[in-house]
């Protein structure tokens, strides 16, 4: 047993080590320790914004329940609150960011509808009753993803609401979606964008290159120290190790059914040949039988035919 636990171990460090920013489990680490979480965030925002944010209001892991079982929610992994208090609530703004490394086609495909349902989850609650429309929070939902969820090879992609016959024409509604493509090369960026988004899909001291990112980095090298993470993290490989003996075992066992629905199958099939067999037999005899009593009436028939008239 402590052979299989060390064993364990020493492939779950490993795996903890090769984590990167884009996985769920270390960026939801990150964003949920009280005592780097804000820390993170405000470097993170810092860096893909190009500015310093004042108050922020961070809530790890959001989640918004659908109205009813029916319906479906969302968890945001970090929403974020920013005030201006220069400028008053009309400039207040929602920040949503979410990691992704789901490549798979219908997952990017549905990436726009997905940022969309947020957008409506976010808004549903930030305006209070009885406030007017013009408090309704300014929405911005960032997809950080390593592959190219628009075949441009942008490293921003940014989406806004327009006027499709005047595209010109100022629009301006508070929702705004950012695609950050890792690997982008076209489009104005700053350095700084490029470096940090360079370093989430590849999380290592050597891509740590600006003072941001050195800090960032400090603060993931904790995290993957931390005995709390470390068995939240073990507990989670050991639950899917789990789930897939389950799968394997469910395999398994169809395996068996299906071997047995093959040898009834072929048990149906052989009894069903034999009955046709039989079958056949039977109606070989009822026809020898027939021929049997042809040949018999006909030689009757010329018994007869010769005692009436004998040959000369």
């Amino acid at each position: 047993m402590c052979f299989i636990r060390g064993c364990l171990n020493k492939r779950l460090k490993r795996k903890i080590e090769d984590l990167n920013l884009l996985d769920n489990f270390l960026f939801g680490s990150m964003v949920t320790r009280p005592e780097i979480g804000e820390k993170f965030v405000r470097l993170l925002l810092e860096s893909i914004f190009n500015k310093e944010f004042g108050k922020l209001t961070i809530v790890p892991q959001k989640e918004y329940p659908g109205i009813d079982t029916n319906y479906h929610g969302a968890r945001l992994d970090v929403y974020v609150e920013a005030d201006s208090e220069e400028n008053g609530l009309e400039s207040a703004s929602v920040y949503d960011v979410e990691p992704e490394q789901d490549d798979r086609k219908e997952m990017v495909q549905a990436l726009p509808k997905r940022t969309r349902f947020y957008h409506a989850k976010i808004d549903a609650t930030s305006l209070g009753s009885g406030e007017t429309y013009k408090h309704l929070k300014n929405v911005i939902v960032v997809m950080i993803v390593p592959f190219d969820p628009f075949g441009k090879d942008r490293v921003v992609y940014t989406i806004r609401n327009m006027c499709q016959e005047e595209p010109g024409m100022p629009y301006d509604d508070g929702a705004r979606t950012l695609f950050l493509y890792t690997k982008g090369t076209r489009g104005r960026s700053t350095k700084k964008l490029r470096e940090l988004l360079h370093y989430m899909e590849d999380t290592t001291e050597a891509n740590a290159v600006n003072p941001s990112l050195r800090k960032i980095h400090n603060m993931v090298k904790a995290i993957k120290l931390n005995k709390e993470v470390s068995l939240s993290y073990m507990k989670i490989f050991e639950r899917e190790e789990m789930l897939r003996e389950e799968g394997r075992d469910e395999g398994r066992a169809e395996g068996r059914m299906e071997e047995q629905k093959n040898t009834e199958r072929e048990r149906i099939r052989a009894e069903e040949a034999e009955r046709k067999a039989d079958t056949a037999i039977r109606n070989l005899d009822t026809a020898m039988k027939k021929i049997e009593e042809l040949t018999n009436q006909i030689f009757q028939m010329e018994q007869k035919r010769n005692v009436i008239s004998p040959p000369d």
